[in-house]
């Protein structure tokens, strides 16, 4: 009821004042100069000491830098203006929280959730003051985007199913446009978005010749700057055994041995999917620990399936942190507490979500449940 009360009032104050505030960084996001520089270790220690109150067991390594147990997810909402404030105050928030891990992708709400990041960290930037170098920026590549299209690069074969591409020059086109919708030189991560979706349509030599060029390229935008890492952020591919992790860091050795930039996964995982923990895969092993063998590090997307896990929680779980009195905050201190997983990422457009969600970095991250039993218990 809260919550009902917090977003009525916030509708009610109305697009104007909030344009007031944020406005005009969201009208000119994608123009302009772009903020040089990325994460790193020295800059994430910063960034912890200014804005997450100096508690390092908030943060977690990944790859060669610290990264929030929690991070702010933009994939939902209308594409409107009201939604891009929305957004671009939330990540203002989330940063101002110790959040700086944020996620996004060309393809959510047609370019515009990049562009509201953009707004959201600029704010940061120039009120706070916060620094580039303290902010892990994640996009995504692969579907086409209305308004996003390259000009005369893309053949009917190229292109699965009318939607999906990973084509070299297709990548080259999309980091681009994603560098300027997000104001930034430099990608800290660039994924290739649900690349399991080729398999629909190709075969499995034809998928891997695909993949082999896409890290070739990738790996060159590395080398030029315009990305930090790369990886694979999927919704099926490690849940069903579609993609094969062994396979993917294998091609990436081939073309850059083993300092290779493929150090990152998305996957969904939640109390309602929790494959990465309990299916096993390659060589009896879980997807989780097959990552933590191959150094790569795996991001949680979905935290609160759309919210649908985050309620009628089993006694039990609130009997393990009483200090969280939400079961959002439950759900989301599961799978920030699970072995392997580095950050659960919830999305968040409300700066109120942003503060009840906020109240996991004050909580050591011990698991809630056994990880072995039935957290949902059954339907009936």
């Amino acid at each position: 009821m809260r919550q009902r009360v917090e977003a009525l009032e916030e509708h009610a104050r109305g697009d104007a004042e909030w344009f007031e505030e944020f406005g005009s960084f969201v009208t000119n996001a994608g123009e302009g100069s772009m903020l040089s520089g990325h994460a790193s270790d020295e800059g994430v220690d910063r960034f912890a000491t200014d804005f997450g109150r100096g508690s390092r067991a908030f943060y977690r390594p990944a790859a060669d830098v610290l990264i929030s147990s929690l991070g702010i997810g933009t994939s939902r909402g209308a594409a409107d203006s009201r939604t891009d404030v929305q957004y671009a105050r939330a990540v203002h928030a989330a940063l101002r929280g110790g959040i700086n891990l944020i996620d996004t992708s060309i393809n959510y709400r047609q370019q515009r959730s990049e562009r509201a990041v953009n707004a959201g960290l600029r704010v940061f930037i120039e009120t706070c003051p916060g620094a580039r170098a303290g902010v892990v920026v994640c996009t995504k590549g692969g579907y086409l985007v209305p308004g996003a299209l390259p000009d005369n690069t893309l053949r009917a074969d190229d292109v699965v199913g009318g939607v999906h591409c990973i084509l070299p020059a297709f990548l080259d086109d999309q980091i681009a446009r994603s560098r300027r919708n997000l104001g930034l030189k430099t990608i800290d991560i660039y994924y290739l978005h649900n690349p399991e979706v080729q398999l629909r349509f190709i075969n499995g030599r034809v998928f891997l010749d695909r993949i082999r060029a896409a890290f070739a390229f990738l790996e060159h935008a590395v080398g030029d700057g315009l990305i930090r890492y790369y990886g694979t952020a999927t919704w099926d591919g490690y849940r069903t055994g579609a993609l094969s992790l062994h396979e993917l860091v294998d091609t990436a050795r081939q073309i850059a041995g083993d300092d290779h930039h493929f150090r990152f996964v998305q996957l969904p995982f939640n109390l309602g999917m929790r494959e990465a923990l309990t299916r096993r895969a390659e060589g009896n092993g879980t997807v989780l620990e097959i990552a933590a063998e191959l150094g790569v590090s795996v991001i949680a997307s979905a935290s609160l399936r759309h919210a649908s896990q985050a309620r009628a929680l089993p006694s039990r779980s609130s009997e393990a942190s009483p200090s969280l009195p939400t079961d959002a905050q439950r759900a989301i201190q599961f799978v920030r507490a699970t072995a392997g997983i580095a950050s659960a990422l919830v999305g968040m457009r409300r700066t109120a979500h942003v503060t009840e969600n906020l109240a996991v970095s004050r909580v050591p991250p011990t698991p809630l449940i056994d990880e072995g039993s039935d957290p949902v218990g059954s339907a009936d």
